[in-house]
């Protein structure tokens, strides 16, 4: 994973020690926790997003001790939500996002993460982000490489963009910096906290592309 962005600052050395720290962390969880947090996840996220019928849902597919929500992305499709997974594309581009469900033929994307191999891009109105930390403003800490961050900056509409990740990866702050875009919500396994009506800038009647009524 890439430590790129910011290489040399102040900062981003202390993102970049915070980064190895909470990963080894979240490696050293038994398989059973993580199990255990990746359902109380799904819970948490399906009382947070309510209605997913006709939804296009992105998530990803887990490594380094991410929680698996792929039995979760499975339940949403059952309920009429359409599924997606993250390409990258190019070093310094945006995020694709292809159509999958599962059975679906992958291949090996950057750092060899499966990705779908023939599915059509599509644009996502949920975005589901991995963190590796994240603090009380929304920002996340993720693996330094800026994906999610341009992806969410060029992005018209933005999804409703939601961090995932245990409780354990809370952090004061990270320091947030201009290219740091923060989520709309963060989900643990404790639930989730959205922070759509605390911005003054986002409009609150809004929601995943929908008006609500």
């Amino acid at each position: 994973m890439s430590d790129a962005i910011g290489a040399g600052r102040p900062w981003a050395s202390w993102r970049a020690a915070e980064r190895r720290r909470l990963i080894a962390a979240r490696l050293a969880m038994p398989a059973v926790e993580r199990r255990r947090l990746a359902r109380r996840i799904g819970a948490a996220l399906d009382k947070l997003l309510a209605d997913v019928a006709g939804l296009v849902i992105a998530a990803y597919w887990p490594i380094r001790g991410e929680p698996d929500l792929r039995p979760w992305l499975e339940s949403v499709r059952a309920r009429g939500a359409h599924c997606a997974l993250p390409v990258v594309v190019a070093a310094n581009a945006p995020l694709e996002f292809r159509s999958w469900r599962p059975g679906d033929r992958l291949a090996r994307g950057v750092w060899n993460i499966p990705v779908p191999a023939d599915g059509p891009p599509v644009a996502p109105q949920v975005l589901i982000v991995p963190v590796v930390g994240f603090d009380a403003g929304g920002h996340r800490l993720g693996y330094g490489g800026g994906f999610y961050d341009r992806t969410l900056a060029a992005a018209t509409p933005r999804p409703f963009a939601i961090g995932v990740g245990a409780s354990v990866a809370a952090l004061s702050s990270i320091d947030p910096q201009p290219h740091d875009v923060p989520m709309d919500a963060i989900v643990t396994e404790h639930g989730a906290t959205d922070f759509r009506r605390r911005r003054p800038t986002a409009d609150p009647t809004f929601s995943m592309g929908r008006k609500n009524p």
